[in-house]
């Protein structure tokens, strides 16, 4: 449900980013006449980098905050803690569920943004006369199965950053009317700044792996 609710907005940010990043990189193309390398360029940027961070910050703005506001409500009205009394670990019941869903949700949304910014680049650079075959054809040969593996790992750990963050902030809720809403205010801000420290730490990694 995380995941298909967000792909109306993913779609949508992933096509304007796609058009974007390809009339912003021709304008510099053009003047060395390398207009044709602008589809291989931006594709391996969205591939490594921008298709998951942007699919991770949409699912903060969105799942993230839901889960926050859901298990905040729940704990605002001592559900957690009915469970509790039950007998049942409301980390297993409430937490890992949603959790197990922003690793499942996470990659393929980021698959589906990818794969629309391309797209969405290929149309654009068709303004500037350059034939889809040609586009494709220099983004299979310079996008490899490395790049898509590194975007959907990152992508991976974004998805539980995102997903455990608001679960942690729904259980920290406190009482009053306005506690959910400082949940979920602080969930979103939360796991942007994860998801900031996590690709830096990322980026790091892969400068001294070389992956």
């Amino acid at each position: 449900q995380a995941g298909l609710a967000a792909m109306p907005i993913v779609g949508l940010v992933a096509f304007l980013i796609g058009v974007i990043l390809s009339f912003q990189s021709a304008i510099g193309m053009e003047k060395f006449g390398a207009i044709t390398f602008v589809g291989p360029l931006v594709s391996l940027g969205i591939f490594r980098e921008l298709g998951p961070l942007i699919t991770a910050i949409l699912l903060a703005g969105r799942s993230s905050a839901a889960f926050a506001a859901e298990i905040g409500t729940m704990t605002v009205n001592s559900e957690v803690d009915a469970l509790v009394t039950a007998g049942l670990n409301p980390i297993r019941f409430l937490v890992l569920p949603r959790v197990l869903a922003g690793l499942v949700v996470a990659p393929i949304l980021t698959i589906y943004a990818d794969l629309v910014s391309v797209f969405s680049s290929s149309l654009t650079m068709l303004i500037y006369g350059v034939p889809l075959v040609n586009f494709y054809e220099g983004v299979l040969n310079t996008v490899v199965l490395e790049d898509i593996f590194s975007g959907l790992t990152k992508a991976t750990l974004f998805g539980v950053v995102v997903a455990s963050v608001g679960c942690l902030r729904g259980m920290q809720t406190g009482t009053g009317a306005a506690a959910v809403g400082i949940s979920t205010t602080r969930a979103v801000v939360s796991s942007i700044v994860m998801i900031t420290v996590v690709d830096g730490i990322f980026a790091y990694v892969s400068y001294r792996t070389g992956f």
